[in-house]
């Protein structure tokens, strides 16, 4: 039986139940309503109480029923209480999108901002432009909930795993594959999503909460028979130490993000969200984790159906909350946590654990302060989603981000008034929505590159030349028509989601169907040279493009965004010069004789395993990690720099000489201020010689005399963007920590600062850096 006080805590539920549908879905849920007079009395209502305070206090208060049932990504409200429903599942990879729960494009907010897909503004090179990216998404996220558009305001991104495997589906939505630029890329994108500032020295608040994923060493969805529900990664600890665990460590330590998702995939033979050493020991215990966790979709229950790890369903409920995941996306722990309890696998307490989480985020959300109108962030108003900036930060991040992979005698850029007409081809040049790549919402607008070329240049052809990117039919003959009878030939070739996705890996490394013979048919007949534009989020296999005199120049666009067709046509009409890099390395057909499910990164030439990514391909790249080309020339030249540093005395009673004979520092008995004394700053000068303004992205790489041991062939260590005028010089400063900047990971885990010479390069310039005891 209620008592009074909880029918008065109903009233203004049921009365929201009886409002028009309009006005209803205007208002954003949140708890602990002002006008509720009953609702004021409750501790975890009052603001001005520490979080741990009230979280607390409403936990005492829920029943173990309805403790439960706060456990999936669809939390039901407790009426009684003045909570509503809570979506946590929501997705912003590259803008706010509706393919998870919470969000809905269905009220006065009926489009938001589509940036590019994640791997081509990684092309840019540039924190910054990731930090305003994640800011207007953020923006644009709180917008939609003010408007009532969103029953949540957890967002499931970025996707953080390293582009480890070239055929990999989903590669398209991480940063690369070089692990220094993935942890710069997840600090810029929280802090922008979360409200912090650039430089990370705090907000007002949570805007809205950004989510680290896939924890960790997930990098496979589905090839030769082997799904990811049920993979078991088999990682060293070297590999583990030094390229799948960084970019978490980073958005854990200092993007402060405040959430995390574990994996589908085992490691090692445990499966990620059951792994106590990974999600407690490790990310809140080694990292100070202040967030909640939460499983991929399902994920708990492949541990039982897919994974046979555990003998019943309420066990893998038991392991993966005792491990420390706090939310399960799907319904299973709703399902089996009691049945679990009852059977004494589980715990209240280990309940309560995981809802202190939960209810925390939600309460940094500023969720239960009462009416949103009136607390921070409740300004934010409808006009800012798909507002002018927005739409221009869009365009300028797919122009930045395009690779210029190949310029034949600077065929590009093209003069408008010397192109009387164009004949556009291809399968991509017509298809607004493969510009989006996934995960993506509904579009502030929506060009294709034809019709942006067609206002371009006014004698515009278009034939598709195959109906479909797989191209298993061809209308080459139709193209050859056109192409012999045009000036300027553009072609818009590579993939889209058909061919690589999630849950869906490539098989091969070669362009489709019969693009390539489209490509060269079309080339042989054409009055000048080509243009190839290139539209994937993985790499493949154009050796043939790279001798091939007919075809001028070679662009790479990724999957550019709703702004994506203006850019690639600025960028070959000469109105922006290109200056993004590659942010990962294009193999060469060959490679796909290696297992996908080899998780090493180091070659192995007694195997003839070549290694993976730039650090340590041992093979020849078609185009190599940090390629990209301009209109113009830049140099560079170091201008100063210590040439060598001498350790701390007492950094000799950390020397071991290891099986290779190199002498080496372990970097976890140095003391912070020993380690300081290393520090040192690296000045470049970098010149832009013309003939056109630009911007560019200065790569500071790290050279060993020794590969030993696994070392890396090469390392990003540093990295900047930088706009120069034509003639104009700038000085790029490079801070570097040897501790941090100049370490090796050892088989067994340890970080290790080798004795003796260590060069700096960028570009063909390089300069030696001696570490001396």
């Amino acid at each position: 039986m209620r008592t009074q006080r909880e029918a008065l805590l109903l009233i203004p539920s049921i009365l929201l139940l009886l409002l028009p549908s309009s006005i209803l879905s205007s208002i954003p849920p949140f708890s602990c309503d002002t006008s509720n007079p009953s609702t004021k009395d409750y501790p975890f209502c009052k603001a001005t109480l520490p979080i741990e305070q009230r979280v607390d206090d409403l936990i005492s208060r829920l029943s173990l029923e309805e403790k439960i049932s706060q456990l999936g990504d669809r939390a039901p409200p407790i009426p009684r209480l003045g909570l509503p429903g809570y979506k946590w599942w929501s997705e912003a990879l590259h803008g706010v999108s509706d393919a998870g729960r919470g969000i809905h494009y269905n009220g006065s907010i009926s489009a938001g901002t589509s940036f590019p897909q994640v791997i081509l503004t990684a092309a840019s090179f540039n924190p910054l432009l990731w930090y305003r990216i994640g800011e207007a998404i953020g923006t644009e996220a709180r917008a939609l909930y003010n408007a009532g558009q969103a029953e949540g305001l957890t967002f499931w991104a970025p996707n953080i795993n390293i582009f480890r495997d070239p055929r990999w589906g989903r590669g398209q939505e991480t940063p690369g594959e070089d692990p220094l630029m993935a942890s710069k890329y997840a600090i810029s994108y929280v802090r922008g999503v979360q409200g912090d500032s650039y430089q990370g020295d705090g907000g007002a608040g949570l805007k809205a909460s950004a989510c680290c994923k896939h924890f960790t060493a997930y990098d496979i969805d589905r090839w030769n028979g082997v799904l990811r529900y049920s993979f078991n990664a088999k990682v060293s600890v070297q590999d583990l130490e030094d390229t799948y665990q960084p970019p978490f460590k980073s958005c854990v330590e200092q993007g402060r993000a405040t959430g995390i998702m574990c994996s589908y995939n085992q490691v090692n033979g445990v499966p990620t969200c059951a792994d106590s050493n990974l999600l407690t020991k490790t990310a809140r215990g080694f990292w100070g984790f202040y967030g909640y966790i939460t499983s991929d979709c399902d994920a708990v229950s492949v541990i039982y159906t897919s994974q046979k790890y555990t003998k019943t369903p309420e066990d893998a409920v038991a392991i993966t909350l005792k491990a420390g995941m706090d939310v399960n996306c799907g319904d299973y722990v709703q399902k089996y946590a009691y049945s679990a309890i009852k059977q004494g696998k589980l715990s209240e307490n280990d309940i309560n654990r995981g809802l202190r989480n939960l209810f925390s985020v939600r309460m940094r959300l500023g969720l239960f302060n009462g009416s949103p109108k009136h607390v921070l962030y409740g300004d934010i108003a409808s006009k800012q989603v798909c507002s002018g900036a927005h739409q221009y930060l869009a365009l300028e991040a797919a122009r930045d981000g395009i690779v210029l992979l190949k310029n034949l005698e600077q065929f590009l850029p093209l003069s408008k008034s010397k192109v009387s007409s164009l004949g556009v081809i291809g399968p991509n040049a017509n298809r607004a929505s493969m510009l989006l790549g996934n995960y993506y919402g509904p579009p502030c607008k929506s060009n294709t590159p034809l019709q942006v070329l067609q206002n371009y240049v006014k004698n515009t052809r278009f034939v598709a030349g195959c109906d479909t990117v797989i191209c298993n039919t061809s209308h080459i003959d139709e193209a050859v028509k056109l192409a012999s009878s045009v000036d300027y030939v553009i072609l818009f070739m590579g993939l889209d989601q058909t061919v690589e996705r999630e849950d869906f890996d490539r098989e091969d490394l070669a362009l489709p169907g019969m693009q390539q013979s489209l490509i060269t048919s079309v080339a042989r007949v054409a009055k000048r040279p080509v243009i190839l534009v290139l539209l994937c989020g993985g790499p493949v296999d154009v050796s043939f493009v790279k001798e091939d005199e007919n075809i001028g120049s070679v662009l790479w666009g990724g999957y550019p965004g709703e702004a994506g067709g203006l850019a690639i046509a600025e960028v070959i009409f000469g109105e922006h010069n290109p200056g993004g890099r590659l942010p990962l390395t294009w193999y060469p057909q060959d490679f796909i004789r290696v297992p996908m499910t080899d998780m090493r990164m180091r070659a192995d030439p007694a195997s003839a395993y070549p290694g993976r990514t730039y650090r340590f391909y041992n093979g020849k790249p078609v185009f190599q990690f940090g390629h990209g080309l301009s209109y113009s020339t830049f140099s560079y030249k170091f201008k100063s720099i210590a040439q060598s540093h001498l350790l701390n005395k007492s950094a000799t009673a950390f020397q071991s000489s290891n099986k290779s004979g190199i002498i080496s520092y372990d970097i976890s008995m140095m003391s912070t201020a020993e380690c300081e004394m290393l520090k040192l700053s690296a000045m470049v000068r970098v010149e832009n010689h013309g003939p056109m303004d630009g911007k560019h992205s200065v790569l500071l790489f790290l050279r060993r005399p020794s590969l030993v041991s696994g070392r890396a062939r090469k390392q990003l260590v540093a990295f900047e963007s930088l706009s120069l005028k034509a003639g104009e010089r700038a000085h790029v400063e490079f801070v570097l920590k040897p501790c941090e900047h100049f370490v090796h990971t050892e088989e067994d885990g340890r970080k290790v600062m080798d004795d003796g010479s260590h060069f700096l390069v960028v570009g063909k310039e390089k300069f030696e850096v001696s570490i001396m005891a």
